[in-house]
């Protein structure tokens, strides 16, 4: 356990920064600043999963989950929002984890980027559809009805230049863009820290 102590701990500490920086809007209201650390979740899947293999990469993402949180609970200011960000939050972050440590485990075999590429594109994929749709959709208020309902009803021009849609699905999308513009960026420290220590 304690060789995924650094796995686990660089994944609290992504679960917890991307709990708190999700709810806070950035680049005139295209994006949420946890759009921005919780990609490097895959990295941290991906790299415990080609180092010490899939049933590590599992207990990562578990032990990591849990520990963020746990520390998430004592570092976010509760509000109307916490209960169905945390509901989405938790939701994506394990569906899509496991998601990834499934996907790279079948095409570890593959060349070196085409494992952590396809995996996260996949994963990141499902996770935002989930996180959003339950975190801020309207179909959802029936889990908390107070919940932003500006994001849900809200209707601003897609990724501010496109047609109207709900904010929420604004934010999905350039979430989506960014989440797979770092999956391309972190092949790097994936391929380095690989070749140093495979």
């Amino acid at each position: 356990m304690t060789k995924l102590l650094p796995g686990i701990l660089a994944m609290a500490a992504i679960v917890v920064a991307s709990n708190i920086l999700v709810q806070h809007l950035m680049l005139d209201g295209l994006l949420t600043w946890g759009a921005f650390t919780y990609p490097f979740a895959f990295l941290v899947t991906d790299l415990t999963n080609r180092l010490q293999g899939a049933a590590a990469a599992r207990r990562v993402v578990i032990a990591g989950f849990v520990v963020g949180v746990l520390c998430s609970f004592v570092a976010a200011r509760f509000d109307a929002t916490t209960f169905r960000v945390a509901l989405g939050s938790g939701t994506a972050f394990l569906a899509a984890q496991l998601l990834d440590v499934a996907i790279f485990n079948r095409l570890r075999a593959g060349r070196w980027w085409t494992a952590p590429f396809v995996s996260t594109l996949v994963s990141a994929s499902v996770d935002t559809a989930i996180f959003f749709s339950i975190a801020f959709a309207g179909v959802f208020t029936f889990l908390e009805p107070s919940v932003p309902t500006d994001w849900a009803t809200e209707s601003v021009p897609l990724l501010n230049f496109g047609p109207g849609a709900p904010l929420w699905i604004s934010l999905a999308l350039a979430d989506w863009c960014v989440k797979i513009a770092l999956a391309i960026v972190a092949l790097v420290p994936f391929r380095l820290v690989i070749a140093r220590l495979a």
